[in-house]
């Protein structure tokens, strides 16, 4: 790899850690997936954000993240569309009455196919503003628009890559039973909290300018 494109991908993989590392919408959505529905859910939830940063990457990549960083208009719809989903997400949430494991058998609490989890966690990350911003800024800023296409999309992998790996490893840390039945014990005030959060984190999104 050539000097520049080195330089470019430290920058992008130094910014995407702390991107990670960053609580947003994304790490909301992981720890209600494992401390509901457990460890196999949320691994599919991980696996969902992961492939929706691929949204961003490929309208990047094609030139339109330029015209959307250009277009207000254009911005704000795909802003507002997010808020909304997150606001949806929070109301669920408050309407949850709560998490209950079974002493028995905590690896397991309520029912939800590995298609939902992973549509879950695809439409958190794909219609994250926060997201938008980042890879625009990314793919405008930092990135060269002569950098060849085989190079951004070693970064693109990379960048999806990185984050599976991260909200996985996440989703197996708050999965363990320990970790879910100090959180049941809390009952519906998680799920409540949960929800408060996302609709705050909705409300930002939309009023942000």
């Amino acid at each position: 790899m050539e000097a520049i494109y080195l330089h470019q991908f430290i920058i992008l993989a130094g910014a995407m850690f702390l991107a990670l590392l960053s609580p947003g919408p994304d790490f909301a959505m992981i720890v209600k997936q494992s401390i509901t529905y457990g460890k196999r859910s949320s691994i599919f939830t991980s696996i969902g954000i992961g492939l929706g940063i691929s949204v961003h990457i490929i309208y990047s990549i094609l030139g339109i993240g330029l015209i959307i960083s250009k277009s207000i208009i254009l911005f704000n719809i795909i802003k507002y569309i997010g808020a909304v989903y997150l606001i949806y997400l929070g109301i669920q949430s408050l309407k949850s009455k709560g998490i209950k494991l079974d002493d028995k058998d905590k690896s397991t609490n309520k029912e939800i196919s590995d298609l939902k989890s992973f549509t879950s966690g695809f439409l958190c990350n794909a219609l994250n503003p926060k997201a938008t911003l980042f890879f625009l800024s990314m793919f405008t800023v930092v990135i060269d628009i002569h950098t060849p296409l085989y190079i951004q999309g070693f970064y693109g992998l990379f960048c999806i890559l990185a984050t599976t790996v991260w909200f996985t490893f996440l989703s197996l840390v708050l999965s363990q039973n320990k970790v879910r039945g100090f959180f049941s014990k809390f009952g519906v005030w998680f799920d409540r909290t949960v929800g408060a959060i996302l609709i705050a984190l909705g409300l930002k999104v939309a009023f942000s300018k």
